[in-house]
């Protein structure tokens, strides 16, 4: 219908006219921004910016519960529930009893993850922490039936080890980073627009990814997927979709798009962790690829209906999984030059709570 208009319409009628929806949005939007109802109301009726949220929350809730039966590589409720048991364990003081109401669920979920395509580390993760669980857990009703189907599920398991559990902090990996080497590489990480013409090996990206997975994310679900383009032509097609990008989209030779995906979460209180997650590991990812010689720059991603839409066709997204942002990779031109970017002052960022 849009297209159709557009083509009936003069251009300048159409200016006139999206300046006389804003005048008439400007003079009503007050009324309804004090009240929830009025609020829904006004997003229901009067403004469509919301409506392809609602979809893909809608979606991805649907997967979540069609994932529940037909698991694949990897699932979102065996990680949530295994990361839930973790931090039982490590609850001081620990419970005699705890994870009562979800170690049915989490044993009937590792038996199916048992019988699909699950990653061999999650599945190991799995049978460590649940046999670290049930070594400590005393026995109810509920926790007797699950261990009793844990170790049955268990006896023809031969791998006895159990790396994969809660550790002491002293026993952490530890870094000979100093708060003056970080401070450096944080002030050598800039945007840069300006990139040598020349590949970026797909190796190179997979292992910045590898170190980008390390962030943290809500119950370690890591709702996110990194889809790396390093065909120029179609880096550069897809990097001119983004908002942002003009004069320098065709200078990028590489371009990973960061995509949250909705069907992680069964309720829609969490539908805003896609982009908490994707921001952690995209900082993470960021880092990692200046010490691997590669410059970056985050590409402005506003939800906007007509771009989202390219976007899902260039990259085959399901309408549930939504682009966080994409991110401009490569080699940076030496003589290439970086925006200033002078940061805020601290005083400006802290607001002390009493």
């Amino acid at each position: 219908m849009k297209a159709i208009i557009k083509k009936i319409l003069a251009p300048s009628v159409i200016l006139k006219l999206k300046y006389f929806i804003s005048l008439v949005d400007n003079k009503i939007f007050p009324f309804f921004a004090h009240h929830a109802f009025l609020s829904s109301f006004y997003y229901c009726f009067l403004n469509r910016k919301f409506y392809r949220e609602h979809k893909a929350v809608l979606q991805g809730r649907l997967h979540y519960r069609n994932s529940l039966e037909n698991i694949e590589q990897s699932s979102f409720l065996l990680r949530r529930n295994i990361h839930r048991l973790e931090k039982g364990l490590i609850m001081k003081p620990r419970r005699e009893v705890f994870a009562q109401a979800y170690i049915t669920e989490t044993l009937n979920c590792y038996q199916q993850c048992l019988f699909a395509k699950v990653c061999e580390e999650e599945l190991k993760w799995t049978h460590d922490v649940l046999t670290a669980y049930f070594k400590v857990v005393s026995d109810t009703a509920v926790i007797a039936t699950a261990r009793k189907l844990f170790f049955a599920l268990d006896k023809n398991n031969t791998n006895s080890s159990t790396n994969y559990v809660p550790y002491s902090y002293k026993d952490r990996t530890s870094a000979d980073v100093s708060t003056v080497q970080l401070e450096q590489l944080f002030k050598q990480r800039r945007s840069v627009r300006w990139f040598q013409q020349k590949p970026v090996a797909l190796s190179t990206i997979e292992k910045a990814i590898e170190l980008a997975a390390l962030a943290p994310s809500a119950c370690n679900r890591q709702p996110f997927t990194f889809h790396v383009i390093t065909d120029q032509e179609k880096a550069h097609n897809i990097a001119k979709i983004a908002v942002g990008t003009a004069g320098f989209a065709e200078n990028i030779p590489a371009l990973l798009a960061i995509v949250g995906d909705l069907s992680a979460y069964p309720l829609e209180r969490d539908r805003h962790v896609v982009y908490i997650d994707s921001g952690l590991a995209a900082m993470q990812l960021m880092l990692a690829l200046e010490t691997l010689g590669l410059s970056s720059c985050p590409l402005n991603w506003p939800d906007i209906e007509n771009l989202e839409l390219k976007m899902a066709t260039q990259l085959e997204l399901p309408y549930y999984q939504k682009p966080i942002m994409l991110l401009a990779v490569g080699y940076a031109d030496p003589d290439g030059e970086i925006p200033y970017s002078q940061k805020k002052k601290t005083k400006l960022l802290i607001k002390e709570v009493h």
